[in-house]
């Protein structure tokens, strides 16, 4: 199993669809052709049991009148009194006088012969006397020794049926002579039951079993009696005794007609019964229906060698009309591979609207956004590496500011001045900060330490004092964020929100968590602004507003917003609040690099009142 499926899955996509769709088409066809000639076969089994069944019920009809028949003539031939009284005197040897001959001829006698010839089924009916000591009368009254002519006077225990003899009473006998005979032989007794006379009521085997004798082909029927022997038409072609065996061993013993079917050597058999207790034993008609079976099996081989032969038809233009209709699947796999070798030049042509000509389109969309992406990565390259040269170039001047810078600190302080001092101290780190090249992001702490030295510097320029407040726990400081991303809100708030007041005032930063998110706070007590102000502000941060020219104009805070955008994503960035006269909140979520270590004592600042970030 697991070998076919590793063939099917090495196969090409078309022959695998001329697969899928000749199995379908071929399953269905396989169920309605078996259960078609199951139903043909059926159908021709129960048609010949039908009618074995019918020609059975018949047969037991003609049989059963036959057999009561020959009874009725019997026991007529036994009620007369005539025919008793002659009977019982012969065998008494009494002399019996010539005017009781002749009363009993013309009386008895032709009684009992209109009886028999009104009965054309009937061959006889016969009575023999116990010994020679009568005149016979025929057809009705004979001697001993005629009896002893019968083939049936020889068997032992004779009285009863006899099948299957001739009728030997007369040498010259000219009628039905070679007929076989079936004859109820039933004796008469007189007071003390002693036998005085036999009656022999015999009818030709064909008029008591017609069906043994009909010449229909691929049928026929024997007796079988209880004895075991077998009786059928000589004249006809012997049946294997072989067979009869099986026939005789395949039937149920029951005691009502019965028609079954059974399959032996190789052949189909309609095998019908009727049990004749009358006769101890069993008609069985079998009709040989090989042929009928065979001709339905023929016809099945037939259909399957066709549909054989359709299935590869089937199975050859499916391919084709497969391939032709994944034409166009194959000439963008092909591009695949040439783009896979290094040629992104290729286009896909003729794209229809069809799923495949929409695949097509996309790709070559996709093909041109690499090959784009591919040139701005060049580009990114080749200014990474000017960076990377004016880096250089700034670490080698800002070597000679460091050491101006460090001169004129010691000069400060050699004349005491340490305000001057200090100022240079910041404006070097500020410097240093400014001018150090670094590829990725810095933690929180170092851009705190650069506004630090950034408002040491600004609060030399006023007359009055900005405060910077600060409220950030440890693992805020040690969160990662784009270099340069809190001056510019500082500068900002100081520029636009203090500067117009001009008065001590302060700068709070707060860190709070959110989530696996962190927040920085930036709020300024300047002179705020209008709501109006704050969605225009918004909207230049988020690029809907044209943010050229002009001060104020929110290019810094939408440097800010996309370099954040740039290493975090579009989920993180800034939010403004705002209250005119009050204050102007900036607050910059970014991620968390290891949200896991937020303590228990930070979390209570998620629950923090923050509607203004809703």
């Amino acid at each position: 199993m697991n070998r076919l499926k590793e063939i099917f899955r090495n196969q090409k996509l078309n022959r695998k669809f001329t697969f899928v769709i000749v199995l379908f088409t071929i399953i269905p066809i396989g169920i309605f052709g078996s259960v078609l000639f199951y139903s043909m076969e059926k159908n021709v089994v129960d048609e010949n049991l039908n009618y074995m069944a019918y020609t059975m019920q018949r047969n037991q009809d003609a049989i059963t009148s036959k057999i009561d028949s020959m009874n009725m003539s019997t026991q007529f031939f036994l009620s007369d009194e005539g025919l008793f009284e002659i009977l019982n005197k012969a065998a008494a040897g009494k002399e019996i006088s010539i005017h009781d001959w002749v009363e009993f001829k013309d009386y008895n006698v032709s009684s009992l012969e209109r009886l028999v010839y009104n009965n054309p089924l009937l061959y006889a009916v016969r009575v023999y006397a116990a010994n020679d000591n009568v005149q016979e009368m025929m057809p009705v009254l004979y001697q001993n020794s005629r009896m002893k002519k019968q083939l049936w006077a020889e068997n032992v225990g004779y009285f009863g049926w006899n099948y299957n003899y001739k009728d030997q009473a007369f040498s010259n006998h000219t009628m039905s002579q070679n007929s076989k005979m079936i004859g109820l032989i039933t004796p008469v007794k007189d007071e003390n039951d002693n036998t005085i006379g036999i009656i022999e009521a015999a009818m030709t085997m064909e008029n008591m079993f017609p069906s043994l004798y009909e010449d229909i082909e691929n049928e026929w029927s024997f007796f079988y009696s209880d004895k075991g022997d077998y009786y059928f038409d000589e004249e006809k072609s012997e049946p294997d005794t072989l067979v009869l065996h099986e026939i005789v061993s395949r039937i149920p013993k029951e005691e009502t007609i019965q028609t079954i079917y059974r399959e032996m050597e190789n052949q189909n058999f309609v095998i019908s019964y009727m049990p004749v207790s009358e006769l101890d034993g069993t008609l069985i008609s079998v009709k040989n229906i090989t042929g009928n079976v065979q001709e339905v099996h023929s016809t099945r081989n037939i259909f399957i060698l066709g549909m054989v032969v359709l299935m590869l038809i089937l199975a050859v233009f499916t391919n084709q009309i497969v391939h032709g209709l994944l034409r166009q699947f194959y000439d963008i796999l092909s591009s695949i591979r040439k783009v896979q070798n290094g040629d992104l030049d290729v286009i896909i042509e003729n794209c229809g609207k069809d799923e495949m000509g929409e695949l097509g389109t996309q790709i070559n969309e996709m093909l041109q956004r690499i090959k784009a992406l591919m040139d701005d990565n060049l580009k990114r390259e080749m200014l990474a590496k000017n960076s990377e040269i004016r880096a250089l170039q700034n670490q080698i001047n800002a070597h000679f500011i460091y050491n101006v810078l460090e001169s004129i600190k010691m000069m400060a302080e050699i004349n005491e001045e340490y305000d001057i001092s200090d100022a240079v101290t910041a404006l070097g780190k500020l410097l240093r900060y400014s001018m150090k090249w670094v590829s990725g992001n810095v933690l929180v702490e170092q851009e705190l330490e650069y506004i630090k030295n950034y408002m040491a510097l600004i609060n030399l320029r006023y007359d009055y004092e900005i405060y910077l407040s600060l409220n950030i726990p440890e693992l805020i400081l040690k969160q990662e964020i784009p270099k340069m991303s809190l001056q510019p809100i500082i500068e900002n708030a100081i520029c636009h929100g203090i500067e117009e007041i001009a008065e001590d005032t302060n700068i709070y930063m707060k860190g709070l968590f959110d989530g696996e998110d962190c927040i920085i706070e930036i709020t300024d007590t300047g002179k705020g602004m209008s709501e109006e102000d704050v969605e225009k502000l918004r909207l230049k941060i988020a690029g809907e507003l044209d943010s050229n020219g002009g001060s104020g104009n929110g290019i810094g805070l939408k440097n800010v917003q996309d370099r954040i955008h740039i290493a975090f994503g579009n989920a993180y960035g800034i939010e403004i609040a705002s209250k005119l006269g009050c204050y102007t909140k900036i607050m910059v979520r970014i991620p968390m690099s290891h949200p896991g270590d937020i303590e228990e004592k930070d979390m209570r600042n998620v629950k923090r009142e923050h509607s203004e970030i809703r």
